[in-house]
């Protein structure tokens, strides 16, 4: 293992790791989004690690270490290509719309909403993402609560805990399980034993919000939204592409990633026959332009993996990965780290964390491997920055849902988080 941890060039990647972190926190008050700092980062990062290497005469590994990263970060982008994708064509049909005005429509009391909302919020995350996810519930909460600040703040936490808990049992609920999956530290069907523990993060803190939720009913409200033709085959051939990405891991032995890319070849299809069906029919309603929804993909967020899983590769090869793993793991042991990495992601991004954990590769058993990929999807929740879910929320109830009204339940959150992990070494204990 080479250690340059006190190279001069080592120092100075930690310096600019720092640096573009502390820019990436200072995303909103400076106005620059996260991906240009930790481009540039990336980028000299890599310049500085293979000055370094060379110094000891050992360029050939920078550039074999540096090809391992792009292999990694080309298959997450694919995947997520496609999946965002997919959201995005069922945003434009009107799927997401229709939802909404459904919930907005029956007519329940606010606690009701707070618990429909919340149970839809959980599974729903674990087929999309969190941040999606928040938004559709977000804005169902938006509607119906605009008359309660109250209802709208802790309607909006729920959400939060409820999405990012939703993600951690699922291969694809969230980018970190995601990175598990494909890394091979999980089979696809191993992440499911942490259904229940996720489900404990969600409902202590969901139970303990409950008696502070207003008890009246808001005004009855109707919303009209009806989903443009082809919808049901989208969401049809986002299940078949999931499908299909799971067999390709579990049965072919081949990448999801191109399970997901002929997914998207599925859509790619129907795009065709709609639009030609359209023409015959002369209904203007179902052309699908599925390379304009590929178009709309937010490449802020992809340029920013990229940015920080090559940073964090980085500091693995000048050699603080290899010490942090030896301070935390060999240290403290595989239970407190992994606790200690998940609440450390209430502050700082949980993808540059759990890439670090991957890159690690601390000898850790199963039930530990689950362990912090748990924590490092719901402990995002304690605060509302921990997690693009509340970032997102913060900006679309800015008004009722600040990070103050989240704090003042964060200990309630914390409280789930506990339970959860209590849960996980229960039931899971064999697998320890």
């Amino acid at each position: 293992m080479i250690d340059l941890t006190t190279h001069w060039a080592g120092l100075a990647v930690l310096g600019i790791f720092v640096a573009a972190y502390v820019l990436v926190i200072c995303e909103e008050a400076i106005e620059m989004r996260k991906s240009k700092p930790v481009l540039v980062a990336a980028g000299l990062i890599w310049a500085l690690v293979a000055l370094g290497y060379a110094s000891i005469d050992q360029a050939e590994a920078a550039h074999d270490q540096a090809k391992e990263i792009i292999l990694e970060y080309g298959e997450l982008l694919l995947f997520l290509l496609v999946a965002i994708t997919y959201v995005n064509t069922l945003e434009e049909r009107r799927v997401f719309d229709v939802l909404r005005a459904k919930l907005v429509g029956y007519g329940l009391g606010y606690r009701s909403l707070f618990w429909l909302t919340g149970a839809i919020a959980f599974p729903m995350s674990a087929v999309l993402d969190n941040l999606t996810t928040a938004l559709v519930m977000g804005a169902v909460v938006m509607a119906v609560g605009a008359g309660s600040r109250a209802f709208i703040a802790l309607g909006c936490i729920n959400i939060v805990v409820a999405a990012n808990a939703g993600g951690a049992f699922s291969p694809f609920g969230d980018i970190t399980t995601l990175m598990v999956w494909q890394n091979g530290k999980l089979t696809f069907w191993e992440f499911f034993d942490l259904f229940l523990p996720s489900l404990v993060n969600w409902l202590v803190p969901a139970v303990l919000m409950h008696l502070a939720i207003p008890a009246g009913k808001p005004m009855p409200r109707q919303e009209r939204a009806s989903t443009k033709p082809g919808a049901r085959g989208v969401v049809v051939l986002f299940a078949a592409t999931i499908a299909t990405a799971v067999s390709f891991k579990n049965f072919l032995h081949l990448p999801p990633a191109m399970g997901m890319m002929l997914g998207l070849g599925y859509l790619q299809i129907w795009a065709y026959y709609l639009n030609i069906t359209s023409k015959k029919r002369d209904d203007s309603d179902m052309l699908l332009d599925s390379f304009k929804e590929i178009q709309r993909i937010e490449f802020d967020t992809l340029l920013f993996f990229f940015g920080i899983i090559f940073a964090v590769g980085g500091l693995g090869a000048m050699g603080y990965l290899a010490f942090a793993s030896q301070l935390l793991y060999d240290g403290f042991g595989p239970t407190a780290a992994n606790i200690a990495i998940g609440a450390l992601s209430a502050i700082v991004d949980n993808i540059p964390l759990m890439f670090a954990v991957l890159k690690m590769d601390p000898a850790m058993s199963d039930g530990q491997w689950l362990l912090v990929t748990l924590t490092c999807g719901v402990g995002g929740s304690i605060l509302s920055i921990g997690s693009a879910a509340g970032v997102a929320l913060m900006g679309q109830a800015k008004d009722s849902y600040t990070f103050f009204s989240h704090l003042k339940w964060s200990w309630a959150v914390a409280a789930g988080y506990g339970a959860s992990i209590l849960v996980h070494r229960l039931l899971n204990a064999a697998l320890f």
